[in-house]
């Protein structure tokens, strides 16, 4: 199934929604590129959510942006249980610049079970993940329950499109057998 939406900013479209399709009895992959994207596959320059993402804000199993969150996230501010970027926030955290995790590996600051780091677990690590940006990874991992509900922003999205679903069958698919 896929939706394409009719307006288009610079060659691509705002909206491309894009999942797998069985054709000719070939399993093929939704991908999906645009300025916002959903699909197996997607390619969103401001968000995109899949198994694999990329792009500006990019949600998914494998995500590569400037903010991701996913399974192995890697950007500039990254979240997941693998999680490498400037600052970065997860289960393995790998910084740059700071750290929080159950174990937390970077070059300034870093919180977490396992910190390694200029500052690790001390005052100056504390105070650096209390404000701006680095306040907020410090927040999602206080209240990580919460960011379960994340993972139904790409079915909220598709629901949000009834009817605007082109179906792509293969011929001969509505014949009996």
């Amino acid at each position: 199934m896929s939706y394409r939406s009719g307006f288009e900013l610079l060659g691509l479209p705002f909206v491309h929604v894009a999942t797998s399709t069985v054709e000719n009895g070939v399993w093929k992959r939704g991908i999906a590129r645009g300025w916002i994207a959903v699909g197996d596959i997607a390619f969103g320059v401001l968000f995109s959510a899949g198994g694999l993402a990329f792009g500006g804000i990019a949600f998914g199993g494998l995500s590569l942006g400037v903010i991701t969150l996913g399974g192995l996230a890697l950007g500039g501010y990254a979240l997941g249980g693998l999680a490498v970027g400037y600052l970065a926030t997860g289960g393995l955290a790998i910084g740059l610049q700071g750290a929080v995790g159950g174990a937390a590996i970077a070059k300034e600051f870093a919180l977490g079970g396992l910190a390694i780091a200029e500052h690790a677990n001390d005052g100056a690590a504390e105070a650096f993940f209390s404000e701006g940006a680095a306040g907020m990874g410090r927040t999602i991992m206080d209240h990580s329950e919460w960011f379960v509900l994340l993972a139904f922003l790409p079915l909220l999205a598709l629901l949000a499109l009834p009817g605007r679903w082109k179906k792509h069958r293969s011929p001969g698919a509505d014949a009996p057998r």
